[in-house]
């Protein structure tokens, strides 16, 4: 009989095409089956708690696989663990893993996620942050940054702030539970936790944000987007390369 094992991911999402396996592009989900290929003899399907896009990274993607009745018999956790991260390129790693009860799904059983967006506002982008955080050089008000946020906080239709993938039924009011803005020397973190999040949802959201904090747009008129439930007007999605999911709930 198959068990079924969790996983907490990290991953350096630069250079993948997201996390979702696509014909012919490098994906964070392609990589750990073909690492569990390796230490098990055969593929085994990866399910993740939700897709990221190209460029983003993870600091908690969280995942489940079940394992073959021989692959268990075989390997305990540890040294599953072990062996998977001696297969996966630098850029991923498995944090933890432990077994779960089969009506676990990495999916369908999160309650909710939190994500982090990085920007260094400087004249110049240190080299190390290069990939990490979103470098606007112009000087951001805060003050207002935090105002715009504020306007996401509640249960909300977002598809003003969702990119569409073609899937006009779906279900698009989501509930944010917090969205905290911190400021350290040129470096702001936004913090987003909610439900759930539609396709560039937060980057959507921090894109509106930024705009209203160079005073290219007003905090009223987020309230005004909210309320309509369409997506119209220009709308600026935050380089990938600043988000971070940090964690899923369960």
């Amino acid at each position: 009989m198959s068990q079924r094992l969790k996983l907490i991911v990290a991953f350096d999402g630069a250079a993948f095409a997201g996390w979702q396996s696509q014909t012919h592009r490098k994906t964070v989900q392609d990589e750990l089956e073909s690492a569990f290929q390796k230490i098990s003899g055969q593929r085994i399907r990866i399910h993740g708690a939700g897709r990221t896009d190209a460029g983003v990274h993870a600091l908690g993607q969280c995942a489940h696989v079940d394992l073959p009745p021989d692959t268990t018999d075989r390997l305990k956790r540890s040294v599953i663990l072990k062996a998977l991260n001696a297969n996966l390129p630098a850029t991923i790693r498995i944090l933890r893993c432990h077994h779960v009860s089969e009506n676990f799904h990495a999916r369908y059983s999160a309650k909710g996620k939190l994500y982090c967006y990085r920007i260094w506002n400087g004249a110049v982008l240190p080299p190390l942050e290069f990939g990490r955080a979103w470098h606007i050089a112009a000087p951001l008000d805060v003050d207002l940054l935090k105002a715009a946020g504020k306007k996401f906080f509640g249960r909300h239709d977002f598809a003003p702030f969702a990119a569409n993938r073609g899937k006009k039924d779906e279900d698009t009011v989501r509930t944010i539970h917090s969205l905290e803005v911190r400021k350290s020397g040129p470096r702001l973190t936004i913090n987003v936790a909610g439900d759930g999040f539609l396709y560039k949802m937060v980057r959507l959201i921090v894109g509106a944000m930024t705009r209203v904090a160079l005073h290219k747009m007003s905090v009223d008129e987020i309230t005004a987007r909210l309320k309509s439930s369409r997506a119209e007007g220009f709308r600026l999605v935050a380089p990938a390369e600043g988000l971070y999911l940090v964690k899923v709930w369960y």
